[in-house]
């Protein structure tokens, strides 16, 4: 295999691949926040790696592709209220849309995609764990990554 740069948004600069396991790379991509339908911005995430998976795989390496789906959210709420429905409905509905929406772009889907709702649980341990380890921070309300302990 030929070696591969990617470029790394905090150094700003072109670093080698070197997966952790010798031949395999996973890829994480943040999915919609499901609360209306998807529009390009929404899809660039999910073309950009689709389109990285199809080159590492022809590069010779076993790819694992997720994306998640944001279905809890302030803005699903505001929406669903707006529309008069459930937000679990507005999601499950935008959810729907969504892949077909990005199916139609014929790049195949992720090998995993998970919904926030279902992982909540896992997500509150983390936040408290990044909170009890000084990697983040509260602030008004909400949680904040501490960047500079990176």
């Amino acid at each position: 295999m030929r070696e591969i740069r990617l470029h790394d948004t905090l150094t700003g600069g072109p670093v080698g691949l070197a997966p952790r396991e010798p031949g395999k790379v996973g890829i994480y991509v943040c999915g919609p926040t499901v609360y209306a339908r998807v529009h390009v911005g929404n899809a660039r995430p999910f073309v950009v790696f689709a389109l990285l998976k199809r080159f590492l795989e022809r590069e010779g390496l076993e790819v694992t592709l997720v994306e998640n789906i944001t279905d809890v959210n302030d803005k699903i709420y505001d929406a669903a209220r707006a529309a008069g429905v459930p937000s679990e409905e507005l999601a499950r509905e935008m959810t729907a849309r969504y892949v077909e929406d990005i199916d139609r772009l014929g790049l195949g889907r992720p090998d995993h995609r998970p919904r926030a709702a279902a992982t909540i649980d896992a997500i509150v341990e983390l936040i408290q764990a990044l909170i009890d380890s000084d990697h983040a921070y509260a602030a008004g309300g909400d949680v904040y990554f501490r960047v500079s302990s990176f």
